[in-house]
């Protein structure tokens, strides 16, 4: 029989608050104009909030081996699929703009 190891509720409210906080820093920065930076901002609070849920409410810290073996699967695997997007994305770059969807600055400006 496995005993598991029990958190206290103080990991868990400092957790929670942290996503709090991070929820609203995410919140803060969409309002500030930071360029191609804003989504980079955005990824790497989400990055962290991901991080704090999987490992503290999913209890993956306390795991053992095989779970977290799947879970670093499931993340290996993401991460092939956003690579394989991403490289789908980036190729489209030689296509005219459709009818419905412009391309090029003029639609960002309106003009």
């Amino acid at each position: 029989m496995t005993s598991h190891q029990v958190v206290p509720i103080k990991v868990y409210v400092a957790v929670w608050a942290a996503l709090s906080i991070l929820t609203m820093t995410t919140w803060q920065v969409a309002l500030i104009d930071l360029g191609p930076f804003n989504i980079i901002a955005a990824i790497t609070i989400a990055i962290i909030k991901m991080l704090l849920v999987v490992t503290i409410f999913m209890h993956v810290r306390q795991a053992d081996s095989l779970t977290r073996l799947y879970v670093g699967a499931g993340f290996l695997w993401l991460i092939i699929l956003l690579g394989i997007l991403l490289c789908d994305y980036l190729s489209r770059s030689w296509l005219p703009g459709g009818q419905f969807w412009p391309s090029g600055p003029a639609m960002i400006v309106g003009g």
